[in-house]
């Protein structure tokens, strides 16, 4: 499951910053997701690859997004990962087919 580019460009903020992950791939103890860091002005798109062990690795698709937007992005990916096990025991899939944040003005950054 990939979001479309027009579905995408909906989802960018006025003001502040959209954390996306999009699922691609999973299994009962990883993940593949489409992430992005959407602002008014330019997307910035990653591959991150998630454990429920809680490992991370971010790998850009292209021009990185500012440090301190890529450090919110994987933090959202550690917490997606982090959950997972309980989502599991929940019995829930571990792996959400959608994470959306936002974060601006009075809300995170």
């Amino acid at each position: 499951m990939a979001i479309a580019d027009a579905e995408r460009r909906r989802l960018r903020p006025d003001v502040g910053a959209r954390l996306l992950l999009d699922r691609l791939t999973a299994t009962d103890d990883a993940a593949t997701y489409a992430a992005w860091v959407l602002t008014a002005e330019v997307e910035h798109g990653y591959q991150a690859t998630l454990t429920d062990a809680g490992a991370v690795e971010l790998t850009a698709a292209g021009a990185a997004a500012p440090a301190d937007a890529e450090d919110d992005l994987r933090m959202l990916c550690r917490l997606t990962a982090r959950s997972a096990r309980k989502r599991a025991a929940d019995g829930l899939p571990p792996w959400p087919p959608r994470v959306l944040r936002w974060r601006g003005p009075g809300r995170g950054a």
